[in-house]
């Protein structure tokens, strides 16, 4: 078995990838906080076990949702993460627009902080393993 395989290792490259898209919606939530009638979206975050497997089977076998005909379908196996459905319940202002920039800096900067506490996780895993294996 490959360092790369190891359940652990694996739900830690889940959760960064998560991190990542999650920070696209949330700065495409930001960009469109003047356009009339935009609902703001998020993303609802992968559950693990205890032995780092993903509870709702693995992401890369979740299909891309092609949301009109004209656009490109999915070419590779990446990771498609759902949205949460509404259920974050944005306030709507008289426009239509339900962005509260406020509220999407918050989450921008705890998404940050959490990518940035997965990515340190998955960097000293990989050095413990190669310490334990005798590669540096």
């Amino acid at each position: 078995m490959a360092i790369n395989d190891l359940p652990i290792l694996s739900a830690l490259r889940t959760k960064m990838q998560w991190h990542q898209e999650r920070q696209r919606v949330l700065a495409e939530n930001i960009s469109n906080a003047n356009t009339p009638n935009f609902k703001p979206s998020d993303l609802v975050e992968p559950k693990f076990d205890n032995k780092g497997a993903n509870v709702g089977g693995t992401m890369g076998s979740l299909a891309m949702m092609r949301t009109s005909a004209t656009h490109i379908g999915a070419a590779g196996g990446a990771p498609s993460f759902g949205g949460d459905g509404g259920r974050s319940g944005f306030l709507t202002k008289p426009a239509g627009n339900a962005v509260n920039l406020e509220d999407q800096m918050l989450k921008v900067s705890a998404n940050q902080m959490d990518y940035a506490a997965a990515t340190s996780l998955y960097t000293r895993s990989l050095g413990m393993l190669k310490t334990a294996i005798g590669k540096r």
